[in-house]
């Protein structure tokens, strides 16, 4: 889950960094800036994360281009391949953006690293800010890309650095030149058909015509924008205490807090949703959400489909669910750990024979999950553990044709082991 909490002011010497490494020039110049700045007393391990989006002939070239640079540095290397098929124009750059995000982030997490380095500067900024404006976007899209930003994952945090967004690409081109460095041109900038590429090929260049500095006008805008925020999320975790809790967002005392002051409660309920790293609804969706609120009933169900998200109201609370599939994927458990697990050698010969399978619920399952318990009925087990309906269809995970894991369950009690090799199965959704 996205935070919007700050960290320190930059990255501490002596760990492990990464820069995302597009081969375009700001992210060439970010590397070459980050690999010159190491101190000998502290020097730190510096990885090159590339995202092979696939969606240019090119793709490959640019892949083989970062390689070499990376060598060239001398620096740790790795990249992931996103497959982005069938999506429409209009939401391609989206999607593109959200899937290479979860990429870098689960290389960082595979390698152990903390600091993430983005390489977008003053221009992007200001297109970022004109963007989100012409979306009719409020206070929090305004503010623009924050200098550092915390993200949560189960393994730890990571925090993402812009350390060039105070630069902008005039000054990069000219530190490009003087150090003599090479980059890749992505010929999709220069299509206009994306939203971004227009602003930047037309509204810019126009407005700088009007005020010369326009760019930095607007960055800065965003940095107030981004203050203004910080004391709106502040406002909203004092509004929300009662109404933002673990179940999630409760709420009777979210429509009172509206009685009494709709634009507090909006804010709370924005904040509600970025916090859990969905986007802004529009005004037009704000107030159908309000007028289904104000209308359901204590037992009713109701469900809003939202940013590929499923927000559900059950017993009193709203509900953040993913919509995308899922797998079952099986980490290994360190030799250090107490925490039990799948013997790591009946996995590998049950993938090799093919016998791992995933499976839907056909209703006469039944599972031990603690010990000394009796194996109980999933039926059972979802209402033991107040799971809601919509959960209660979850993925089975089978081995050997035995009964291995439930999604939102637990693991079957008698294949558990305490000690040697083993795994434990997570079942992970997709983005």
């Amino acid at each position: 889950m996205a935070s919007s909490r700050k960290s320190q002011q930059s990255p501490k010497s002596g760990k492990r960094i990464a820069v995302a490494l597009s081969g375009g020039l700001d992210s060439v110049v970010l590397l070459d800036t980050v690999c010159k700045a190491q101190t000998k007393n502290q020097p730190s391990q510096i990885f090159a994360f590339h995202i092979h989006h696939g969606l240019q002939k090119q793709a490959d070239d640019w892949l083989i281009f970062c390689e070499k640079l990376a060598k060239r540095y001398q620096i740790h290397f790795d990249f992931r391949l996103l497959h982005l098929i069938g999506e429409e124009r209009g939401n391609i750059e989206s999607r593109a953006r959200a899937g290479r995000y979860e990429a870098l982030a689960d290389l960082c997490i595979e390698y152990g690293i903390e600091d993430l380095l983005l390489a977008h500067h003053q221009n992007d900024q200001a297109e970022t800010v004109l963007l989100q404006l012409l979306r009719g976007a409020g206070v929090a899209g305004a503010s623009g890309m924050p200098h550092s930003r915390v993200f949560d994952t189960k393994e730890g945090e990571i925090t993402l650095w812009r350390p060039l967004l105070n630069q902008n690409r005039k000054e990069l081109e000219a530190y490009a030149k003087e150090h003599k460095l090479k980059w890749i041109e992505d010929p999709s900038n220069q299509d206009v058909q994306y939203r971004r590429n227009a602003i930047r090929k037309t509204i810019i260049p126009a407005l700088e015509k009007i005020q010369p500095e326009a760019i930095a006008n607007l960055a800065r805008s965003a940095g107030l924008l981004g203050e203004a925020q910080a004391l709106l999320d502040r406002l909203a975790s004092q509004d929300g205490k009662t109404i933002i809790l673990k179940d999630g967002l409760q709420l009777k005392p979210l429509l009172e807090l509206a009685k009494k002051d709709l634009p507090a409660a909006n804010n709370v309920l924005r904040y509600w949703l970025r916090t859990n790293g969905l986007a802004m609804p529009s005004q037009e969706r704000l107030a159908a959400w309000w007028s289904d609120l104000n209308t359901v009933k204590a037992g009713a169900q109701l469900e809003w489909a939202h940013d590929e998200k499923r927000i559900r109201f059950w017993r009193g609370f709203l509900q953040i669910e993913n919509m995308n599939a899922g797998m079952w994927v099986f980490k290994a458990i360190p030799s250090s750990s107490k925490t039990p697990g799948i013997p790591s050698q009946l996995v590998k010969e049950a993938q090799k024979a093919g016998l791992i399978t995933q499976k839907d619920r056909s209703g006469s399952e039944k599972i031990q999950i603690k010990a000394n318990t009796p194996r109980k009925s999933l039926k059972n087990l979802f209402q033991e553990g107040d799971v809601p309906p919509w959960h209660r269809n979850a993925p089975l995970l089978y081995i050997n044709g035995d009964l291995i894991a439930v999604a939102g369950v637990g693991l079957s009690y008698p294949h558990l082991v305490h000690s040697g090799p083993r795994v434990r199965p997570e079942w992970q959704q997709q983005a």
